[in-house]
């Protein structure tokens, strides 16, 4: 293997006194203690939020006040951190507003301090039961209130508006074809 010498150019006298980086330096501290400042007064001031960011994701319901998640954990597979962790429980039977559905989170929990603000879940949920809100400031004293559960991730989430009224067309459909 060959040893390449790389020829350099000697520093002049200024450039190994290092005097024109001070300068340099100095010249932007002070255009900065001159310049006017743009102080955002937080938390009465918030920072506008851009269009497509990704901020916590939560749970939210359909307009009828029903849990849109019906526990596929595709969220929980494919989140590259593991923050999601869902376990599945069965709706009964006897419930009517449930009939479109097999089973729902028994339990459901976002890990705050591992999530990365990926979108994954949002993406690959088929109910468009998880949302990323536009909440991008979140603080606990322990690791334990940096856990989301299912209340906090619908109290987060809230209802939100259905395009597409999924399960109202479904069970429309087989309360009209129950009835010929």
């Amino acid at each position: 293997m060959a040893v390449i010498t790389v020829e350099r150019k000697p520093l002049t006298f200024l450039e190994r006194t290092y005097l024109p980086q001070i300068v340099g330096g100095l010249k932007t501290t002070f255009k900065h203690l001159i310049a006017p400042k743009k102080t955002l007064e937080y938390p009465e001031e918030r920072p506008t939020i851009p269009n497509g960011y990704r901020g916590v994701p939560t749970l939210v319901m359909d307009p009828n006040g029903r849990e849109k998640c019906v526990a596929c954990q595709l969220c929980e597979f494919v989140c590259p951190p593991k923050a999601i962790r869902i376990t599945p429980g069965e709706i009964l039977a006897d419930q009517p507003d449930h009939a479109h559905v097999e089973k729902g989170p028994k339990t459901f929990d976002i890990d705050m301090l591992r999530c990365i603000y990926c979108g994954l879940c949002q993406e690959v949920c088929p109910e468009e039961a998880i949302v990323l809100q536009n909440q991008f400031s979140m603080s606990g004293y322990t690791r334990a209130e940096m856990v989301n559960h299912k209340d906090r991730l619908y109290e987060l989430g809230g209802t939100l508006p259905d395009a597409h009224f999924k399960w109202d067309k479904k069970k429309a459909a087989e309360e009209h074809g129950n009835t010929h």
